[in-house]
């Protein structure tokens, strides 16, 4: 199993990146312009669209917004609103894909984490999307620290 985690600490209060992050647009806005995420019209708020572990939706992943390369039975297993989700799904590429969200108040703002988990349909190509997918979780967190503001640089670990 692959596996890594990403932090920002940003300026912006936890509420306001709650509201980012269960948004559809907010998880494009973390992706643009790598890739755009595909969700049915109407869906406003991802963590109160969920029963736990069942699926939300199917949702495409667009390279650059318009090729598709992979989708996502997107699938929450925990919500605790306002602080924490934990998506555990499927995609075309990875038989698990675990990805948790935690949100951590500080005097100045909030610290981000995301820690991803993930067993590849083809377990040799474990080493080749460990990089691959932290580097875009690494974009993410850029897109959130120049949407936000940070308060200091990105942590990662593998």
């Amino acid at each position: 199993m692959g596996e890594f985690v990403v932090s920002s600490d940003l300026s912006a209060e936890a509420p306001e990146l709650w509201r980012h992050a269960a948004s559809p647009a907010g998880v494009n806005r973390e992706f643009w312009p790598l890739l755009r995420m595909t969700f049915p019209a109407g869906l406003e708020d991802l963590a109160t669209s969920w029963r736990p572990g069942e699926r939300v939706c199917r949702s495409w992943l667009l390279l650059a917004g318009l090729v598709p390369i992979d989708y996502d039975d997107l699938t929450f297993v925990e919500v605790e609103p306002g602080r924490r989700f934990l998506e555990r799904s499927s995609l075309l590429s990875q038989s698990v894909w675990e990805h948790e969200r935690v949100l951590e108040p500080l005097a100045s703002g909030c610290r981000v984490t995301d820690r991803v988990r993930f067993v590849p349909r083809l377990a040799w190509l474990e080493a080749a999307y460990q990089p691959v997918l932290a580097w875009v979780f690494r974009w993410r967190h850029r897109n959130l620290r120049r949407l936000f503001g940070a308060d200091s640089s990105t942590r990662s670990r593998p």
